[in-house]
């Protein structure tokens, strides 16, 4: 029997997807026992960010583990054992074509347009900081243990969390301190350095409850200025302030055509909350 649930084509072997609420993707990483990352695991999750990102009925993505006790575990060794051929130029090569090809997977949520929420719990351990970096809003729940992990196994962080970490956190030291010494760290620490800006009393349940809540709220909101608002954000990051500016005034020459902001703006003559068109719906 076919499953009722709008997402659930979009789900995989290791990645679930559902929908808890109208215009909102829960995607759960669920590879047992400790969700450790190996090739295909992490190539699925790019190709269903991706595939997410065509569907123009979700407006906010919720990314959590299916798993009761942890986040995860970071990579699955046997991942590591990448071989030495006899021509380092050729070794070379290869590696360089698999690091990228596992950059552009982590990187999914962030190129993804819509508003990525990560609900993190329990263990969260070396490629989960790659990941929740690559996330626009990110919930940890009390009881997370994080660890930037990749010194204690020979290799500096690769996949995202030296080019991301250091614009997120406000305290760069630190930064460098964690990456450095690859010691564990609480979810009060990382609050406090900009890596989470919500800590949630419990476990999975708790925090998962809290950015679903979110990612509800965000939903309801014009999707053509959510998409803009991530968009913009992302290129503020990387550019200059009058850079920022300066594209702003394009994007929104465009977007400012919207038929999204008179419908916002007769509904609040109205007292009503808008209702919006799905982004690739029909003219």
């Amino acid at each position: 029997m076919a499953s009722s649930d709008p997402y659930a084509y979009l789900s995989g072997t290791f990645v679930k997807v559902s929908s808890p609420s109208p215009h909102v993707a829960l995607v759960e990483l669920s590879r047992g026992p400790v969700n450790a990352f190996s090739n295909p695991f992490w190539t699925e999750l790019g190709r269903t960010f991706d595939a997410i990102s065509e569907d123009g009925s979700i407006r906010a993505v919720v990314l959590a583990s299916a798993l009761p006790k942890l986040f995860s575990a970071g990579i699955d060794f046997s991942a590591l054992s990448l071989g030495q051929g006899s021509d380092p130029a050729r070794t070379a090569l290869i590696l360089h074509k698999t690091i990228t090809s596992f950059q552009d997977s982590i990187s999914a949520m962030e190129r993804c347009p819509y508003p990525v929420i990560v609900a993190t719990h329990g263990v969260s351990y070396g490629l989960s900081i790659d990941i929740i970096a690559a996330c626009d809003v990110r919930y940890a729940a009390s009881n997370t243990v994080f660890s930037i992990k990749e010194v204690d196994v020979g290799l500096a962080a690769d996949i995202g969390t030296l080019a991301r970490l250091p614009k997120a956190a406000g305290n760069q030291s630190l930064v460098s301190e964690l990456a450095l010494t690859a010691r564990n760290f609480s979810a009060v620490e990382a609050e406090k350095m900009g890596l989470v800006s919500r800590v949630v009393q419990g476990g999975r349940d708790e925090v998962l409850a809290a950015a679903l809540e979110t990612a509800t709220l965000v939903a309801e909101k014009s999707p053509v200025a959510v998409l803009g608002t991530k968009h913009l954000l992302r290129h503020a990051r990387d550019h200059s302030v009058r850079e920022n500016l300066e594209y702003t005034v394009v994007w929104n020459a465009a977007m400012l055509q919207t038929q999204d902001l008179k419908d916002a703006v007769a509904a609040a003559q109205r007292k009503a909350k808008p209702n919006f068109r799905d982004l690739r719906s029909k003219l």
